[in-house]
């Protein structure tokens, strides 16, 4: 089992580790007089999946939010080696349920980090979109997929999903603007080239985003779900990122294509394509943060986020229901 170290500086009359040790499992702690005037510096070592419990609880504690620190380390090994326990039959059937999941405040710092816009932010976006327009008009494939490769898509419009689970209204600001700079980038990348050249009409990956079926919904919330799955996982990294840029990027680039041209009725089925995978992103992301427990300590938050979390849900459900009528419009027409 992943081990995480816990750092924690407070004052000697708050923390009281005989309390936590019997209310949560810990592997073994270390005490140590702190720097700080009346500071002790408290190690805890704990399963990766306990960190979070801990976490809370301090976060519960009647006292002032500058009163500790709190740092959270990874442990790559730990010796000596710690004898598996047996586990009874309800302990085994318990962890096979559990997502072994990041805890929140680790998904926070990840998501909070990739939803906010630098510059090597705008250099990558600006980079694929050029990348994925040569690609469409190549008819290549695989200059298509490298512009996704290197699309950082996913953070933004996964920070979305998670700030609105956790109703926190700036994080939701702060990561709807680099998002809607990363869609729009590639859209007026591809507008330039469609204002002085002709649509690249030639092209199976141009024709392939001007042409949409209900099964598109299934991809880009299978997208969105995996996208969202990955940061719940750690692997913020990971190229499940390729997948969600497969659903954005493109139908982007093809809409700013069509849109250059002027021809405003063509541009509206890849516009659809694109608003469609968008909206489906978000809906299983929020989904997925919900379903694994994602939600704020105190109760005020708490009841924030519940508000928060019911709204993103209606909304994006009446979108996509509005978006699949207009898929079948779009089909019958």
């Amino acid at each position: 089992m992943p081990l995480q170290l816990l750092e924690i500086y407070a004052p000697q009359e708050l923390l009281d580790i005989e309390e936590m040790k019997d209310l949560f499992p810990v592997v073994s702690y270390w005490t140590a007089e702190s720097t700080g005037e009346n500071t002790l510096l408290t190690r805890i070592l704990v399963e990766t999946n306990n960190s979070e419990k801990i976490l809370d609880y301090l976060e519960r504690l009647p006292v002032e939010k500058d009163a500790y620190q709190v740092m959270l380390l990874p442990v790559r090994t730990y010796l000596p080696r710690q004898e598996k326990k047996e586990e009874s039959p309800e302990e085994k059937e318990e962890k096979e349920k559990d997502l072994q999941r990041a805890s929140r405040h680790e998904l926070y710092t990840a998501v909070e980090d990739s939803g906010r816009m630098s510059i090597s932010y705008m250099w990558f976006i600006l980079f694929s979109a050029i990348v994925a327009t040569v690609g469409i008009i190549k008819n290549s494939p695989a200059i298509v997929i490298g512009a996704m490769v290197i699309a950082p898509i996913i953070g933004p419009v996964t920070a979305v999903s998670f700030a609105s689970v956790l109703g926190d209204f700036k994080l939701m600001r702060t990561a709807g603007r680099t998002s809607l700079f990363g869609i729009g980038v590639p859209i007026l990348v591809a507008t330039a080239f469609g204002f002085f050249f002709e649509p690249p009409i030639y092209s199976e990956e141009f024709l392939s985003r001007t042409d949409i079926q209900l099964i598109d919904v299934a991809v880009a919330l299978a997208s969105g779900a995996a996208g969202a799955l990955s940061f719940v996982k750690r692997n913020e990294g990971a190229l499940v990122g390729v997948m969600v840029s497969v659903a954005l990027l493109p139908p982007a680039v093809v809409f700013g294509m069509v849109l250059g041209t002027g021809n405003w009725i063509e541009a509206t089925v890849p516009f659809i394509l694109l608003m469609v995978n968008v909206n489906s992103i978000l809906l299983s992301a929020v989904v997925v943060f919900w379903l694994t427990g994602i939600k704020p300590v105190n109760w005020q938050d708490l009841q924030k986020a519940h508000i928060s979390r019911k709204w993103s849900l209606f909304f994006i459900s009446i979108i996509s229901i509005i978006l699949i009528i207009a898929i079948i419009l779009v089909n019958l027409v």
